[in-house]
């Protein structure tokens, strides 16, 4: 049994470790660092061959220098025991959410709130926001958008004792996509004047070959003229393929310059779909991707970080045996819109990202006689303001 995570120490100093075990999880092994030469490293995966070699790979950050932004990979030879030295396999433009942060009070003040231990990833005004939304986590841009970065997933096909392939599939930017955003919202990085940079995400493919340290040249799985394909996910079993992502084609309001499921005008609207594609020459063509949900759903709404901001998790597995594959996700049609009674006025997408939730104004006088109103927290946490569900569909 293995398992590899990624240890946040600060200032960018992000390492993956990693852990086996040896009798069915019993116990695990001392963590051992993988990746000593690389710094700020994050999305660990792992993918074991037929010969029974270990691989993990994951993803470095150019923001965090010095360093890139890239694929890269470690070996075992001996189940996990030790590893080779890490290696990039291949760089990419990134597709990383981030905007300026702009924190607004709330009109009233709150008397608690809803989720005490959401709070810590509160950045100051003019930092660097991975999200956004409203009050401590609004940003310059006016834009609400769930927090996203280039992800990376492998797998290996167990049953395949000829190669030693690993298959590797990630999001980042398109080439010549990559256009102004006019605002302080980026995906690629920032210009000299100050203003984002977006781009068209889309699911890379790659196979990397163990045993040569050789891999093909990273294409597009499904080269859509619209929309970003984000969080993608990738099995392997008895020489077929299959590939799952979130996809925006059906956002009536895209535009690479704007955040996933936003309109010019900062309202929010349904955009996110699971879209799936498969393989049966170990990644050399791909069938016309087919869309996997029913239900195009919003993914901004506001239910994290007392209300104010979205969430939407890397929550995309998809397992398979032979040409029999089954996806799973969570998504928000289970969500209730309703009211934030604290926006007043109303703010930039005009209630279309908030959801139901009750709050009273309480009222409590000192011994002096002074009259304090404050905002009550969340009374209604379970009516469906914060639904995420989870749903799945087997693969065409």
């Amino acid at each position: 049994m293995y398992f590899a995570w990624s240890r946040f120490n600060g200032n960018g100093s992000n390492a993956i470790y990693f852990s086996r075990s040896t009798d069915h999880g019993v116990t695990f092994s001392a963590p051992m660092k993988l990746t000593a030469s690389f710094k700020s490293l994050q999305f660990p995966d792992i993918a074991v061959t037929g010969n029974g070699h270990v691989y993990v790979t994951f993803r470095t950050f150019e923001a965090s220098g010095p360093s890139t932004d890239a694929v890269g990979i470690a070996k075992s030879t001996d189940c996990g025991k030790t590893f080779s030295p890490g290696q990039l396999v291949t760089p990419f433009i990134p597709s990383d959410a981030q905007d300026v942060s702009d924190p607004e009070p709330i009109p009233m003040p709150q008397s608690q709130r809803d989720d005490p231990l959401f709070g810590e990833d509160d950045v100051a005004a003019g930092g660097r926001a991975r999200d956004c939304g409203d009050f401590d986590t609004h940003c310059l841009s006016g834009y609400t958008f769930f927090r996203r970065d280039t992800q990376v997933r492998s797998t290996a096909d167990q049953l395949d004792k000829n190669h030693e392939w690993i298959y590797v599939v990630y999001d980042a930017t398109k080439p010549d996509t990559q256009a102004p955003t006019g605002t302080t919202y980026a995906t690629v990085g920032y210009g000299t004047d100050g203003f984002g940079i977006g781009g068209q995400a889309g699911i890379f493919f790659l196979r990397y070959d163990g045993a040569a340290g050789t891999y093909t040249t990273p294409k597009l799985i499904d080269n859509h003229s619209t929309g970003h394909q984000v969080f993608p996910d990738i099995s392997a079993d008895g020489g077929v393929l299959h590939a799952i992502w979130w996809d925006s084609r059906n956002d009536a309001c895209y535009d690479v310059t704007r955040p996933i499921g936003n309109c010019p005008d900062r309202r929010t609207v349904a955009s996110l779909d699971v879209f799936a594609s498969s393989s049966t020459n170990g990644g050399t063509t791909w069938s016309t991707a087919s869309r996997l949900s029913n239900v195009t759903t919003n993914p901004n709404y506001e239910q994290f970080n007392n209300r104010t901001v979205p969430f939407a998790g890397d929550y995309l597995w998809v397992t398979s045996l032979g040409k029999v594959a089954y996806a799973v996700w969570t998504d928000w049609r289970n969500t209730l819109p309703g009211i934030d009674p604290r926006e007043v006025p109303e703010d930039e997408d005009a209630g279309t990202s908030d959801v139901t939730q009750c709050r009273v104004v309480l009222t409590s006088t000192d011994r002096f006689g002074n009259t304090t109103k404050r905002w009550s927290g969340d009374r209604c946490p379970h009516a469906g303001g914060i639904d995420q569900n989870i749903y799945g569909n087997a693969l065409p």
